[in-house]
């Protein structure tokens, strides 16, 4: 049973599982990582489009981010790996006085976790934002310390690197069930075999909650999806990425997103209003015109964009819009790290920091009052979504 006894599991490779894999392995822990996709990052990670913000208006969601954005702006100097990092920050243009106020009254708490944004005036945006929309352009918000990251080339470092380490990565591996003792967690059973470990952590996606059942945790989780694109790339001109807030004339979309990674592609989303539930991943022929319009419409100079293609992707929704992370008190030894909401990516290597630190110290790294308000055990009942997703 030797080769089957390991200190950790973790389920899923994905923007969570990968980071918390390599992490627990750079801490000296014998780890498996399970996967039930062929390589690491090609679940809802493979879907991002790689912005990095910790410009939110939840606590637990701006520390995490901080940290995250910490370790991807260093990744390449300590690793000797690009993964594309790109430090041009993140900008939401305004156009109405509600929109004006919504951001002003969100720069308190995030001042208050001394995060590096500042409203700034019309003018400044246009020199930010180069050839926006100038027609009653109010300003907006600007944080440049926000950065975005290839999510691809970051997944294949962070596995590289576990691997080294020593990490066990099983891919093409699906959980069946798990093994326990009383109301412990002490293995995982798979389609391929039975493993055991002291901890068990499940970060797996959209497919969490049917996990967690099998763990004996009930946790709400609902994807709904999104759709995403990238064009061929362009003389660089835009740094940040940038959130129109606003809701489109088209009646069916939210905010949308956009900004030119390192390699000069232009990479875009919108949040569908309303939103659509379910798990189905086929591109919808209404998403390009939809979007065509509303990037023209802040951007003209956007007209001349050759798309290259386009993708979909999912949102792992909890009911409150706070990721499920921690222990439950249902069930020992096992450790959640669930229910990004769709900012997995951005949130990932924060929430394995602190993960690893809780499996091995006991405690979070960030404030343990903070740590505590993501718990599986909170109160649900009276949720209350974060104004800016």
């Amino acid at each position: 049973m030797s080769n089957n006894k390991f200190d950790v599991i973790v389920i899923g490779a994905g923007s969570v599982g990968n980071p918390t894999a390599c992490f627990l392995a750079k801490e000296g822990k014998k780890v498996l990582c399970l996967e039930m996709l062929p390589a690491p990052g090609q679940g809802q990670n493979k879907a991002a489009i790689g912005g990095v913000r910790a410009t939110h208006s939840d606590p637990a969601k701006i520390t995490l981010c901080q940290q995250s954005l910490d370790i991807f702006s260093n990744w390449e100097k300590v690793t000797g790996v690009d993964i594309g990092y790109k430090k041009g920050g993140y900008a939401f243009p305004v156009y109405t006085e509600n929109e004006e106020q919504l951001l002003k009254s969100l720069l308190v708490i995030q001042k208050q976790y001394k995060l590096n944004i500042d409203y700034v005036d019309a003018e400044t945006m246009k020199k930010i934002v180069p050839g926006i929309n100038e027609n009653e352009l109010r300003g907006g918000t600007y944080s440049p310390d926000d950065a975005q990251v290839s999510p691809l080339m970051s997944a294949a470092s962070f596995f590289r690197v576990g691997r080294d380490l020593g990490a066990e990565y099983h891919f093409n591996e699906s959980v069946q069930d798990f093994v326990k003792d009383g109301n412990r967690i002490v293995g995982v059973t798979t389609n391929k075999g039975t493993y055991y470990a002291d901890t068990t952590v499940i970060a797996a996606g959209a497919e969490a909650e049917e996990i967690c059942k099998k763990a004996g945790v009930n946790v709400t989780i609902r994807p709904d999806s999104h759709e995403a694109g990238i064009s061929a790339p362009v003389q660089q001109f835009l740094e940040p990425l940038v959130v129109d807030i606003r809701p489109g004339h088209d009646g069916k979309t939210a905010n949308f997103y956009f900004g030119q990674n390192h390699e000069g592609q232009i990479i875009f989303c919108y949040t569908p209003s309303p939103i659509i539930p379910g798990i189905n991943r086929d591109s919808t022929s209404e998403f390009m015109p939809i979007l065509a319009r509303r990037m023209v419409e802040l951007i003209p100079r956007f007209r001349n964009l050759i798309i290259r293609r386009v993708w979909r992707g999912l949102y792992p929704m909890s009911v409150d819009g706070v990721p499920i992370i921690g222990r439950s008190k249902d069930v020992e030894g096992l450790v959640l790290a669930v229910a990004m909401c769709g900012q997995g990516f951005m949130l990932g290597p924060g929430v394995a920091l602190n993960v690893t630190s809780e499996i091995i110290h006991g405690k979070p790294v960030i404030a343990q009052e903070v740590w505590d308000s993501l718990s599986p055990d909170r109160d649900f009942s009276a949720a209350k979504v974060e104004k800016l997703k």
